[in-house]
């Protein structure tokens, strides 16, 4: 195939960037007969994936068949996603794809040490995951090479395209331009079987950034001011769409830091029109054919004039000010100054910082690093080393080997601050950390996207606060959570006051990047004679036993097994951690379900009653207990149940278990898409307040399965515990006609399996 490759690294015959543009074009151009309209710019990347462009489109009700150019899976999650595709039975990935080795690294002493550590730790499973990558085609990363998300925008992000990944924050592509939406591994699966991938058409929010930042104020700014506006559901069911004067000043990984982020609104993912920063990063990682083709094909990478959004946001550059959002939700927007201290004290928060984080897949880019380094220095240069623990991740080997060829690293390390494995590391909890003991109330501050209860340490009283690089690397060299760079100074030994002068950082390398080592395994063009291989032993990895299909009958008398009150994100659902280990093993990891959700009966964590022997344990204790009997469960739950992370391990572990449905006031985009996808029914309460009406001693049946159709609600018989009358209420639901047949089959994969006979 003549052309420039979308990536030098996919197999021999991929697609090319004029290939795909071509195509793209061509399906634009007959959505547009239908449409008549100005089209949004995520419209136009989505309507030109579409495998069937004449389809009548309803944002926020039609669901779109797709046609991704990629799938991106990290090692955590990729485990399940292969082991899936494993029982389709098919030969090779049908687009090219990758898994990234980034989450199993676990951050105690240093990179060198660290990175060894989760070689020998990890063997079993990184030779499972190379193996199967050799197999089916799959490119793989191995251990040290980066975060997934670093390493998408580095390789394989290209402007129009389209990528879904196994990981929540995939979005942070969407910084050159396309749109890359997290999913879970079933859904995954399905594209690399060759299928198309299924998505409700997503509204369109807009976001016009005017003006140009300046001083202490960074691209992350404007996605923490955006988590105030929007809140953590703000973004559900839509794509936030940024334009206007203020992107073009932004760097291509200033943008992607703001798409990465876009998953803590819940938004579907974020992007931003084509642009000379874009041009110049694409450029700088040496795909010089992929801006020329991008260049050329501008008209279609920017949205229309008069373009109508779904809802419209507007952000001044010019007055926008540094950020502090937390603790322990990330929509918690504070502006630093003094009205922080203010609440700080109100709270009755830890005012002393424990320590300080920079880098990981939010913000790790070279332009960050040199800012963090540039404040660095000034404090050397005044005689300050950090106060408190300093810790830097590279977020891939290729900014690794840049700055500590530029000097960045030797400058952090001078002033007391080390440098973690290029990995995920402590900002999804795989930090061993033994400075402050478990329990103990302390605030930390880091420059990531995520900052839940227990999130980065295990620490429930570990007040997390996320911030800008600059911001982090001034504050840890104070040792105050409330430290204000633009007003506030530092005492030095001498007596003096020493106040920071702005950051200044390098968007690019001047001497370009240094690729470091070579970490990439591409899989062989003859594959037939390599076996991939799970010992039945294991505890990390076990082949996949399909599901039981639905009766055909109503699901009745069943219990509930726990009435999760307030946030229950996809870690307390699913704990991540020390549970990455078994993310290969469905039937151990399932000894994490839902341990860290709040009983609503009592206030406790991991505490439900049995309802039928009346005795009290754990919950996937109590889980198995159900299932043992063959009597099925139910879960009831608040607002955006399912908020996080894009791990499936939330949906499996529960129908692995016993359960059934899981009914809530509300869902999180993907985490209902990976219930549905494994045979459960995601329901929610027509009126919300029929939460307060069912306890976590009733029995619940569900009744009108039988007629189970797109739109036509259900209904939940109540049965109250202690011979109460019982009792009806209305559930909805958003299947549609095939997401029923999933239903029916007992999951998506039996019905993929079943239809390829």
């Amino acid at each position: 195939m003549a052309g420039t490759p979308l990536s030098i690294l996919d197999p021999k015959g991929s697609p090319t960037i004029e290939d795909t543009y071509s195509k793209m074009a061509s399906r634009l151009a007959v959505v547009r007969k239908t449409l008549n309209r100005p089209l949004t710019l995520a419209e136009k990347i989505l309507f030109a994936h579409l495998d069937d462009p004449t389809t009548k489109i309803t944002r926020g009700e039609t669901y779109l068949k797709l046609r991704p150019d990629r799938v991106a899976m990290q090692d955590a999650t990729a485990q399940m996603a292969v082991l899936q595709f494993i029982s389709s039975g098919l030969p090779k990935t049908a687009v090219p794809s990758t898994i990234h080795c980034d989450h199993l690294i676990a951050a105690e002493n240093g990179s060198v040490k660290d990175l060894h550590a989760a070689k020998v730790t990890n063997k079993e499973v990184y030779d499972f995951l190379a193996s199967a990558g050799a197999k089916f085609g799959i490119g793989f990363w191995k251990p040290g090479s980066g975060i997934i998300h670093q390493i998408i925008l580095e390789n394989y992000a290209f402007p129009g395209g389209l990528i879904i990944g196994t990981d929540s924050h995939t979005p942070n592509a969407g910084g050159l331009g396309l749109l890359a939406i997290g999913v879970g591994g079933a859904d995954a699966v399905d594209v690399m079987a060759g299928m198309p991938w299924e998505l409700k058409a997503p509204k369109v929010i807009g976001v016009k950034l005017t003006g140009e930042l300046s001083g202490w104020t960074s691209p992350k700014d404007i996605i923490l001011k955006l988590a105030g506006i929007l809140t953590v559901k703000g973004g559900t069911g839509a794509i936030i769409e940024y334009f206007g004067p203020g992107v073009e000043s932004i760097s291509a990984t200033g943008l992607a830091t703001i798409a990465n982020m876009g998953a803590e609104i819940g938004a579907t993912t974020s992007t931003f029109p084509y642009s000379e920063k874009m041009s110049s990063y694409l450029r700088a990682t040496k795909r010089e054919g992929l801006a020329a083709a991008a260049d050329k094909f501008k008209t279609n990478l920017t949205p229309d004039d008069g373009c109508e959004y779904d809802q419209l946001i507007e952000i001044d550059l010019s007055s926008l000010k540094p950020h502090v959002n937390g603790p322990f939700t990330p929509d918690w927007a504070h502006v630093v100054g003094p009205d922080f201290k203010k609440t700080l004290k109100e709270k009755d928060w830890p005012q002393n910082l424990s320590a300080g984080l920079i880098g990981s897949c939010t913000n790790s880019s070279y332009e960050d690093m040199t800012r963090s380094a540039a404040i660095t220095k000034q404090a050397l240069e005044a005689g300050l080393k950090f106060k408190v623990p300093f810790h830097v991740t590279p977020g891939s080997e290729q900014v690794r080997a840049t700055i500590e060829r530029d000097g960045l690293i030797e400058i952090f390390e001078k002033a007391g601050g080390s440098v973690l494995a290029n990995a995920c590391g402590p900002c999804i909890g795989q930090w061993n950390r033994n400075d402050v003991p478990k329990g103990t109330k302390n605030s930390i501050i880091t420059s990531y996207n995520r900052n839940f209860a227990k999130r980065n340490d295990g620490n429930p009283n570990t007040h997390a606060f996320v911030s800008s690089p600059e911001l982090v690397t001034a504050t840890a060299f104070a040792g105050d959570i409330t430290f204000d760079p633009t007003r506030d100074t530092i005492k030095l030994p001498n007596g003096k006051d020493f106040k920071f002068a702005s950051p200044v950082g390098k968007e690019l390398p001047p001497k370009g990047f240094d690729p470091g080592e070579d970490t990439f395994q591409a899989s062989p063009e003859d594959s037939s004679g390599l076996n991939v291989s799970v010992d039945p032993k294991s505890s990390r990895l076990a082949l996949l036993e399909a599901f039981d299909r639905w009766n055909g009958k109503d699901l009745t008398d069943m219990p509930v097994l726990i009435k999760a009150k307030g946030k229950c994100t996809t870690d307390h659902i699913s704990m991540a951690g020390p549970w990455l280990k078994f993310r290969g093993h469905l039937d151990n990891i399932s000894n994490n379900l839902l341990i860290g959700a709040e009983n609503a009966e009592t206030g406790k964590i991991n505490e439900v009653t049995n309802i039928i022997t009346g005795a009290k344990g754990k919950v996937p204790e109590i889980a198995r207990q159900y299932k043992a009997s063959g009597v099925s469960w139910v879960v009831l739950g608040d607002e955006n149940y399912g908020e996080g992370s894009s791990r499936e391990h939330a949906a499996l572990e529960p129908r692995h278990l016993g359960g059934r449905a899981i009914i809530v006031k509300s869902f999180a985009r993907i985490h209902e898409t990976n219930l549905k996808k494994q045979g459960m029914l995601p329901l929610t309460f027509a009126d919300p307040k029929d939460y307060d009406r069912i306890s976590g001693h009733d029995r619940v049946s569900i009744l009108g399965l039988k007629d189970l159709q797109p739109g036509k609600p259900l209904k939940l018989l109540v049965k109250p515990a202690g011979g109460g009358k019982e009792f009806e209420i209305v559930v909805n639901h958003t299947f549609n006609d095939e997401q029923i047949e999933w239903f029916k089959y007992g999951s998506a994969l039996n019905r993929m399996k079943a239809m390829a006979k």
